[in-house]
């Protein structure tokens, strides 16, 4: 997701919260994460491991039913279908990390498949629209979803690549995306969620037009040939610039469909 975008969507939600807060429905997410990902026999394992179609993929890829919280879409919003040629780092060490900003697969996957999901408005405790209850009806996460299958061990190195570019380019780069430039302060890496032969947590500190720093997160899992890439926003967080949790139950929903 684009850096600009993520700060007009803040913006845009908040005039939705604030009319859906006194029937939103409450929302809740399971924080999940453990330490590392589950690494054992991932080797020998994903050189005997096919390659999945377009098809097979849009039957792994996160449905509605997968969710317990939040909205599922199928059809990827335009400004989120960023492709791979119109994005680019300058300096392309750090290539593989402006394709994990965006949510564009990495390397030359053979087949690709992108889902969202925007976490279901939250009620305030209480009767009363205090500032605590606004902040709280605005803490909320999109996430942007990336299957992508690889032949030939290109999952690997897909997950070898971006792992490279953390070490590079943590102390920050430039990138353009579809036409708009952005500016990441610095990259540091998380904990990353368990169940998947190799995984990979980051928060992409970002800088806005107005100069103010904002986080964005990014996950990419490989299991098998397969690499699932999530990249989040957090409305209250683009807005006022402070840190969140990943939404890991959507890495979890995700992960154990792909078996």
């Amino acid at each position: 997701m684009r850096s600009t975008a993520v700060r007009r969507t803040a913006l845009a939600a908040s005039a939705a919260a604030l009319a859906l807060l006194a029937t939103a429905c409450g929302g809740s997410s399971d924080d999940g994460d453990t330490a590392g990902g589950d690494k054992a026999g991932a080797g020998e394992t994903t050189q005997a491991a096919k390659a999945l179609t377009a098809a097979e993929l849009e039957k792994a890829a996160l449905t509605q039913a997968d969710v317990k919280n939040g909205k599922v879409a199928t059809k990827v919003p335009a400004a989120d279908d960023i492709a791979k040629d119109q994005v680019k780092a300058d300096n392309a060490a750090c290539q593989p990390l402006s394709l994990a900003q965006t949510g564009v697969a990495q390397g030359e996957p053979a087949a690709t498949v992108k889902r969202s999901w925007t976490e279901g408005p939250k009620k305030p405790a209480g009767d009363e629209l205090t500032e605590e209850a606004l902040e709280s009806a605005f803490d909320l996460d999109k996430v942007l979803v990336t299957l992508a299958s690889y032949e030939d061990g290109g999952a690997e190195s897909a997950l070898k690549d971006l792992k490279a570019a953390v070490g590079t380019c943590a102390g920050g780069f430039t990138t353009t995306a579809a036409g708009e430039k952005a500016e990441i302060a610095k990259v540091a890496e998380d904990r990353a969620p368990g169940g998947a032969d190799e995984a990979i947590a980051l928060t992409l500190t970002t800088v806005g037009e107005d100069g103010d720093e904002f986080p964005v997160k990014a996950v990419v899992t490989r299991k098998g040939s397969t690499v699932a890439s999530f990249v989040a926003l957090n409305l209250a967080a683009a807005a006022s610039g402070k840190d969140f949790a990943f939404p890991t139950e959507i890495v979890d929903a995700q992960l154990a469909k792909l078996g």
